[in-house]
């Protein structure tokens, strides 16, 4: 089968391009979630960090294109792209679906000879804890809107809009299947190190659920809980952005 070729433009936006950067961070967003999501991120960074923020497609600029609905088969796209931009040292933060279409990508890349500076992975339980019998994206419209609303990850005045709904469900729908049927192999691992994120009420994730991303990597492993739920990064964003600031401050260009 031939290589897919990948449009790198439709997939990674800049919102502050920083042509300087000594490091590139790339953000992966959550179920429903777009790339916009990661732009205090980007103001925050802009001129040190080169940040790209992920845009899968069915969302926004790309809702006309079909909804992938497959962790594998987005890392595999997103693979082509991001092979294409390991010049600087290369950090990935993924939060809920997000970080593990982070950690595939980032197999991916180490089966190129690419190992990453950090994987962040948020709100995310480890692949070796995987959780059957959900069925979100089974249920119909109103019952994904009552979980978005648990999540509280969502602005309010999208589940006032019907017309927004209607846009932002069959995404939502996709990556509601693609988080909950994820299943990766025995004992996959990263040579990477990792940094697991989680909310100390996330109802989606225990402390457990993401210490055991450990078992993920053969290198450095890190564990940081903050107050809150499944979206504690938005209640408290000067944390988090602190913990990947002092990551990427350490980081130089190879000699």
């Amino acid at each position: 089968m031939g290589t897919v070729r990948v449009d790198a433009g439709l997939w990674c936006r800049r919102f502050h391009p920083s042509p300087q950067a000594v490091s590139r961070l790339v953000c992966f967003p959550h179920a429903g979630g777009s790339a916009a999501f990661f732009h205090p991120v980007s103001a925050r960074l802009a001129g040190r960090t080169d940040v790209v923020a992920v845009q899968y497609p069915g969302r926004q600029d790309r809702r006309l294109e079909p909804c992938l609905d497959d962790i594998h088969e987005l890392a595999d796209r997103l693979h082509e792209v991001l092979r294409e931009q390991t010049d600087l040292p290369l950090t990935f933060f993924g939060h809920s679906m997000g970080a593990s279409v982070a950690f595939e990508v980032a197999r991916r890349l180490e089966r190129d000879g690419q190992r990453l500076a950090r994987v962040f992975v948020s709100g995310r339980r480890a692949p070796s804890r995987p959780r059957d019998g959900e069925q979100v994206h089974l249920r119909d419209d109103d019952g994904i809107v009552a979980e978005m609303k648990t999540l509280s990850g969502t602005d309010p005045a999208v589940f006032a809009d019907e017309e927004i709904l209607r846009m932002v469900l069959p995404a939502l729908r996709a990556d509601y299947r693609a988080a909950e049927t994820y299943r990766t192999e025995p004992g996959a691992a990263l040579v990477s190190p990792i940094t697991a994120l989680t909310g100390d009420d996330d109802p989606r994730t225990s402390i457990d659920d993401a210490r055991a991303w450990q078992d993920h990597t053969s290198g450095d492993f890190q564990l940081k809980v903050f107050p809150g739920g499944h979206f504690y990064l938005s209640d408290r964003p000067g944390d988090v952005m602190n913990v990947l600031a002092d990551h990427l401050d350490g980081l130089r260009m190879p000699s």
